[in-house]
């Protein structure tokens, strides 16, 4: 039950908005019976004068919401599934919503998330509108961002990977294999997971005093279809690369096609490296070496995280990256002599 500070907090809430006592709660509930001017009335409101609930109130769904981007991917099933794991073990189901691009869900997607009041909500995006922020925060559900692509806010709990250390390893085994021409492919250009994979790479080759064919370097948008379209024209190449670190395994498998269709053999004569290590890695042909990205657990991290912050409010805003580990299988050899 509130507190009469509470009560009376709301009160003035109401007179403020010309609505009813009841009205306020219904909002805060996330009840469909309110007019969408009403409603956005006294959010507007309560966000003005800070509103923030208590958590563990009553009413709050039986549920963890997990947003992506985009869900027909093999890399977001290795999400779900960790996700699962943990709200299976505390007795929760899983909303997934798809919503908005790689930065942020779209608009529309907070109304939702407010009418099913979750226990909280694990987002695969780098960061949140301020708004939406503060409406989250006002109804006390926590949120938690998975594999930011960019740099999230200082107020924003993520979890994600060591990308700087994955991209090293990754080249660091090519170039102990002998490998000196050796491209790399990273993801797009406005996520910071691309710019990290592509600093570990720049770091090995410095380090082994290696000079960088800047040609060599290319961004791509972690899909099959970039990774081949790239490779295509950087083995068309009469000086082309004798290895190829790909920033994802998809673009990996990319690379491993366009290299059939130029009639080059993995790795007999070029070697590639994929990130990620789906479970697709080890059924490529051939098997694929990868660096393993957590996936799965850097998603049960986030799921215990926000069940976490559901009970109480952190002290400083959790942030933690997960260690990555080179796994060799049999896409890469030393190069041809």
């Amino acid at each position: 039950m509130a507190g009469t500070g509470e009560r009376v907090k709301l009160s003035k809430l109401a007179d403020e908005a010309g609505v009813s006592l009841s009205t306020v709660s219904k909002v805060l509930n996330g009840r469909p019976d309110v007019s969408a001017p009403t409603r956005a009335k006294v959010e507007a409101i309560l966000d003005r004068q800070g509103y923030e609930r208590r958590a563990g109130l009553p009413n709050r769904g039986a549920l963890i919401e997990l947003v992506f981007p985009e869900l027909e991917t093999a890399w977001a099933m290795e999400i779900i599934r960790g996700v699962e794991n943990i709200a299976r073990a505390n007795g929760l189901s899983i909303v997934l919503t798809e919503s908005g691009d790689r930065h942020s869900p779209s608009s529309s997607w907070i109304d939702g998330v407010l009418r099913r009041r979750p226990v909280g909500v694990v987002l695969v995006f780098s960061d949140l509108a301020a708004d939406a922020k503060a409406k989250l925060r006002s109804r006390a559900i926590p949120f938690v961002v998975i594999d930011p692509a960019g740099d999230p806010a200082a107020d924003v709990p993520s979890v994600g990977s060591a990308n700087w250390s994955g991209g090293l390893a990754a080249t660091r085994h090519l170039l102990e294999l002998g490998h000196t021409r050796i491209a790399a492919i990273t993801g797009r250009d406005d996520m910071m997971c691309s710019f990290a994979r592509l600093d570990g790479y720049r770091s090995a080759m410095n380090a082994a005093g290696v000079d960088i064919d800047e040609s060599l370097v290319r961004f791509g948008n972690f899909q099959v279809d970039g990774g081949r379209a790239i490779a295509l024209e950087l083995l068309s190449r009469e000086d082309r690369p004798t290895a190829i670190f790909a920033g994802s395994d998809l673009q990996a498998l990319g690379v491993i096609e366009a290299a059939r269709t130029l009639g080059l053999r993995v790795p007999d004569d070029l070697s590639i490296v994929g990130y990620d290590n789906l479970q697709l890695a080890q059924w490529s042909s051939p098997a694929l070496t990868t660096v393993h990205q957590p996936l799965t657990a850097m998603a049960e991290e986030a799921a215990r995280l926000v069940i976490r912050l559901s009970d109480s409010p952190p002290e400083s805003i959790p942030r933690m990256d997960l260690a990555t580990q080179l796994v060799v299988r049999e896409s890469t050899a030393a190069p041809a002599a």
